[in-house]
C-alpha cells in the first residue's frame, strides 16, 4: 500500500497539481487574511473616533451579539467617515501587493524544482554530443518519476561511455591484430619478389597460415557483429545436447591430444533426454570456442572437463566446460566476455573474440552463460538453455 501511495504521489502530474492547488489555497488564504487585517485596522480607527457615549453603546451591542442590528447600522451610518468602496479597493490592492510577491516566489520555486532536472539533462546532453562523457544529470531535491528518468538517463550515458571506450579499444586491438600478419605477408612477398626466398611448400604454408589467421579474424568479427545486431541466421531445431557434445568431442580429440590434455567427460545415462531448441552448427561453435579457450589459456593444467546435466527444477539443460589452469584474475572475471580483453600487444594466443562470440550466440538462442573460478583451481563456464521438453 505504501509503495502504491509513493508511486502515485511520485508522478509528475500529481505533484504539479498538488503544488498548484497548494499555491492557490495559500494565496487565497493570505489575501483573505490581509483583507481581515485591513478591515480590523479601519474598525479600530472608526471606534477611536466615536464619542464616549456612542462607544459605550457599541460595546453593549457587541456584547449582546448585535453587531449588525439596526441600531448598530444607524451608528455606522452616522459616524463612519470613509468611502466603503474606496476602502474595499484599498484593501484589495493591499492584499494583492502582499500576495503577488508570495505567488511569484512560490511559482519560481516550483518551476525551478521541476526545471532543474531537465536543465541538468540538457547540459549533460550537450556535453555528450561533444564527446564528453564525464558529466551526469543531477535530480536535485526532486524525487519520483523525474528522478527515475534521470537515473535511466545516466545509465544510458554510462552505456554510451562504455560503448565508446570499447569501440576505441576494439579499433586499437583490430589494428594490432591486422598489422602483424600483414607485416609478415608484406615482408615475405617482397623477399619472394626480390628472389631472396624461394617459393616452396614450406613458404607457401607459412603465407597460407597468415591468410587463414586474417580470415578467422574477419569471420569472427562478422559473426559477432551480426549476432549483436540480431541479424545472424539461425536454424533452430530440437537437439539432443548429449549426442551433440559426444560427437563434437570425438571430432576434437586430436586437437585436445595435441595440447597433451586429458579429457574428463560426464554425460547422463541414455535414458536422460537433454533436448534443447538451438542451431546445431552454432551450438558446436559455442562448445569449440570454450574448448579452444581452455586449450590456449589452461594447457599447463593438463585437464579438461566437460559435463552435461538436466536441471529438472529449472527446466534447463546445463553444459559446463572446466579446466585446471590458473583461473581468471578479478579484473577478467568482471568482464570475461568483453571483446579484445587484453591491451594491444598482449603476448598470448587467440584473437580475443572467442568468449564474446560464445556470449552472443548463447544469448541469441535464449540461453545464458556464466563463468567462475573453481575452488581447486581453473575456471568453469556454465551454459544454460531452456529445455525443449518443458
Amino acid at each position: 500500500m505504501k509503495s502504491l501511495k509513493d508511486s502515485f504521489f511520485g508522478r509528475i502530474w500529481v505533484r504539479l497539481g498538488l503544488y498548484i492547488a497548494g499555491t492557490l489555497l495559500a494565496t487565497m488564504a493570505l489575501l483573505a487574511a490581509s483583507l481581515m487585517v485591513f478591515e480590523e485596522i479601519q474598525y479600530r480607527d472608526f471606534y477611536r473616533s466615536l464619542p464616549s457615549a456612542v462607544r459605550a453603546e457599541i460595546d453593549e451591542l457587541n456584547e449582546k451579539g448585535q453587531e449588525e442590528s439596526p441600531e448598530a447600522m444607524v451608528i455606522y451610518g452616522q459616524y463612519w467617515r470613509g468611502d466603503i468602496w474606496f476602502s474595499e479597493k484599498w484593501s484589495l490592492a493591499l492584499g494583492l501587493l502582499i500576495c503577488l510577491p508570495f505567488g511569484l516566489g512560490v511559482g519560481f520555486f516550483v518551476s525551478r524544482l521541476f526545471s532543474y532536472p531537465l536543465a541538468s539533462m540538457a547540459e549533460v546532453a550537450t556535453r555528450v554530443a561533444a564527446g564528453d562523457f564525464t558529466m551526469r544529470a543531477q535530480p536535485g531535491r526532486y524525487r519520483g518519476e523525474m528522478a527515475d528518468m534521470l537515473t535511466h538517463f545516466n545509465q544510458m550515458i554510462d552505456s554510451l561511455e562504455n560503448m565508446a571506450r570499447e569501440r576505441r579499444a576494439t579499433t586499437a586491438s583490430i589494428s594490432h591484430e591486422l598489422r602483424t600478419p600483414l607485416a609478415v605477408l608484406r615482408a615475405r612477398l617482397y623477399a619472394i619478389c626480390d628472389g631472396v626466398i624461394e617459393v616452396d611448400a614450406k613458404e607457401s604454408s607459412l603465407l597460407l597460415d597468415q591468410v587463414e589467421y586474417l580470415g578467422r579474424l574477419v569471420g569472427d568479427l562478422q559473426t559477432l557483429s551480426m549476432a549483436e545486431a540480431g541479424r545472424l541466421s539461425l536454424k533452430m531445431a530440437p537437439l539432443d545436447l548429449i549426442a551433440l557434445t559426444r560427437g563434437a568431442l570425438a571430432s576434437y580429440a586430436d586437437r585436445i591430444a595435441q595440447y597433451h590434455m586429458s579429457l574428463q567427460l560426464h554425460l547422463p545415462d541414455d535414458s536422460t533426454k537433454a533436448i534443447v531448441n538451438v542451431d546445431p552448427d552454432r551450438m558446436r561453435q559455442i562448445l569449440f570456442n570454450l574448448l579452444e579457450n581452455a586449450l590456449r589459456h589452461a594447457k599447463q593444467g593438463g585437464w579438461l572437463g566437460v559435463e552435461v546435466t538436466v536441471d529438472d527444477a529449472a527446466d534447463e539443460v546445463v553444459m559446463r566446460v572446466s579446466d585446471a589452469g590458473p583461473g581468471m584474475s578479478e579484473d577478467m572475471l568482471a568482464r570475461p566476455f568483453q571483446r579484445f580483453p587484453h591491451a594491444p600487444g598482449h603476448a598470448g594466443e587467440g584473437l580475443g573474440l572467442g568468449l564474446s562470440i560464445v556470449q552472443a550466440l548463447v544469448g541469441r538462442q535464449h540461453g545464458t552463460v556464466q563463468v567462475h573460478n573453481r575452488p581447486e583451481g581453473g575456471t568453469c563456464f556454465t551454459v544454460r538453455f531452456p529445455s525443449a521438453l518443458a
